[in-house]
Order: structure tokens, then C-alpha cells, then sequence
């Protein structure tokens, strides 16, 4: 297979070899679910399927314009209010480990939250294993700048060859303060240097969490809390700027919502999912900045062939 710019070494789409699946409980309802991963035809994309509910549109596409909420996590609703909560983890392994086409099934509205990280996904994948498709891959290409912002925090995309996050984040806490990382998106620097970095949250926010019903199954064994200025898990983090990292992390599983893989580059500060979902709006909105990329001949492919609005269709 050739190597193509930074983003992949496959031109071809991707589906895992067999299903597989695991059961955790929800960040934040606190239940226990049962999620799998099944193979999917080509140009299917990421599909959520809530198998809980009787519903003839129980189909949750992966989209930006799906995303229904961003608090504290990214929330996905389809036309008839079935939703799926905190894709994110899984949607960065899906892209970290170049998977295209995918059914994910759930018995409950929230993907489980593992380790808080999106190493235990990668873990799946790689046990399912994946093939490769008939169908090339298609990606979005960034043709110029496209820039977010709400108060301090910005975000921008521009044109790159391959996919790449420049992330800083800057908290009081002196467990956190400023932290920075550059991630040139490929599977072996995703597996590395993202997939094991966990989500984080601070002990002051706890109770306030948890009576707006939020957070009911966060603890120390799937969450790094911060108390002040320490973090109070015992076993400490696992990489220094464990923190930003994390971020990253999310930013790689909220751009996969662009519907395909990215190329371009992400500058982020202080941003967020609000801001990562406004960003992909804003540069879809803007019919000049960006277009589409047959990957197996690096060529623009017509707005017939593939759009990412077009996916609610072969859904």
C-alpha cells in the first residue's frame, strides 16, 4: 500500500474483520451497557444503533450534523430524537485506526466509558481485526482557512497535506497550567501517543455533576480528578501533559464527524466539543473551503459521487 501525505497508508476504505464487544458502564448515566462493533458494507460510515429502543429510525449516523449536544461530551440525534452520548472516544480509535464503515450497536444511550481513554477501543479493533474495501477512501480537503472562536478559546482549519493537531490548553490548576502538543494523525502515532490519555475532570465539580445528572459513573478508575492543584489518583498519569493529550484525543474523535478522514491542519487553544462542532459547521457552510478527495488518485471527486450530508442516505 502506498503511503499517502502524513494521514494514511490506505487508500481503500477500512471495516473490521468480525464483530466484537465489550460491556462498561456510561460517564454519565452511571448504567451499565453492552456495546458491539460489527463489519459494514462500503460508504455505510459510522452507524450507532440503539438496540434498547422499538423504533423503526433507531439509526444514529456519525455526522457533524447529527451532533445534538456538547456538554461534556459529544452527543449524537437523529431525526427522531434517539440519541447516543460521548462518542468521542470511540470515533477517535474508529479514525486512529483508520476504520471507515462500522455498526456500533448499544443497549443504552451512551457509549461505555472504558478506562476513560481510547485505548480499550483500539484494543477491540485490533482484536476484530480489519480488510480492506473495494471503495476508495474519500477525505475531506481543506482548500483555505477557516477559523472559530467564543471569548478566549479559537480553533482553525487550513490547508495540509495529511492531518495534524496543534492543541494548548491553559487551566489554573497547577496540575494542569499550560500544556501544548503537535499530533501528525497516523495509526502508530495515535496508538502511541493519544489513544492512552484519559479523560479528566476536578473534584470541585463533582457534586454539581452529578445533580444535573451528569457524571453519575465517573471515578478514579476511569477519570483523572484533579483537587486543587493534585491529582488525586493514586497511580498519577501516565504521561506528563497527560492532559492536553486527552484533548487531542477528543479533537480527533469530534473532526472524524466531518464524515470521512481530514486533510488539514487543526490549531486549537482552549477549545473544546462546542468549538470543534462550530468549526466543522462553519467550513462546510463555506462551499469554497473545502472539497472532496478520491484517495486512491488524489483527485477532487464530484459532489454526486460523495458528500457528507449524502451519508444519511446509504445509512
Amino acid at each position: 500500500m502506498e503511503e499517502l501525505g502524513k494521514l494514511t497508508a490506505s487508500s481503500w476504505q477500512r471495516t473490521l474483520s468480525s464483530s466484537i464487544r465489550c460491556t462498561g458502564v456510561g460517564l454519565h448515566t452511571g448504567d451499565k451497557v453492552t456495546m458491539e462493533l460489527h463489519p459494514a458494507a462500503a460508504d455505510t460510515g459510522i452507524l450507532f444503533r440503539r438496540i434498547d429502543i422499538a423504533n423503526a429510525n433507531r439509526d444514529v449516523p456519525a455526522r457533524y450534523d447529527c451532533v445534538g449536544s456538547t456538554n461534556l461530551c459529544t452527543t449524537l440525534v437523529n431525526d427522531d430524537g434517539v440519541s447516543v452520548a460521548t462518542v468521542e472516544h470511540l470515533m477517535a480509535a474508529l479514525a486512529g485506526c483508520e476504520v471507515d464503515n462500522v455498526v456500533v450497536t448499544l443497549n443504552g444511550p451512551e457509549v461505555p466509558i472504558m478506562d476513560g481513554s481510547a485505548e480499550p477501543f483500539v484494543f477491540l479493533i485490533e482484536c476484530a481485526g480489519t480488510i480492506e474495501q473495494d471503495e476508495p477512501r474519500r477525505a475531506i480537503q481543506v482548500l483555505h482557512p477557516v477559523t472559530v472562536r467564543d471569548g478566549d478559546s479559537v480553533a482553525t482549519l487550513e490547508p495540509a497535506d495529511g492531518f495534524s493537531i496543534d492543541f494548548g490548553i491553559d487551566f489554573e490548576s497547577a496540575a494542569i497550567g499550560r500544556q501544548n502538543f503537535l499530533l501528525d494523525l497516523s495509526p502508530d502515532a495515535f496508538k502511541t501517543d493519544i489513544s492512552r490519555a484519559r479523560t479528566f475532570g476536578f473534584l470541585h465539580e463533582v457534586e454539581a455533576l452529578r445533580n444535573a445528572g451528569l457524571g453519575r459513573g465517573g471515578s478514579l478508575e476511569n477519570v483523572v480528578v484533579v483537587d486543587g492543584d493534585e491529582v488525586m489518583n493514586v497511580d498519577g498519569l501516565r504521561f506528563d501533559n497527560e492532559f492536553v493529550r486527552h484533548k487531542v484525543l477528543d479533537c480527533v474523535g469530534d473532526m472524524y464527524l466531518a464524515g470521512g478522514p481530514l486533510f488539514g491542519r487543526f490549531s486549537g487553544v482552549r477549545a473544546g466539543h462546542a468549538l470543534h462542532h462550530k468549526l466543522l459547521h462553519a467550513l462546510f457552510k463555506e462551499e469554497a473551503a473545502w472539497t472532496t478527495i478520491s484517495m486512491d488518485r488524489r483527485v477532487p471527486v464530484t459532489a454526486s459521487d460523495w458528500q457528507p450530508e449524502a451519508l444519511a442516505a446509504t445509512a
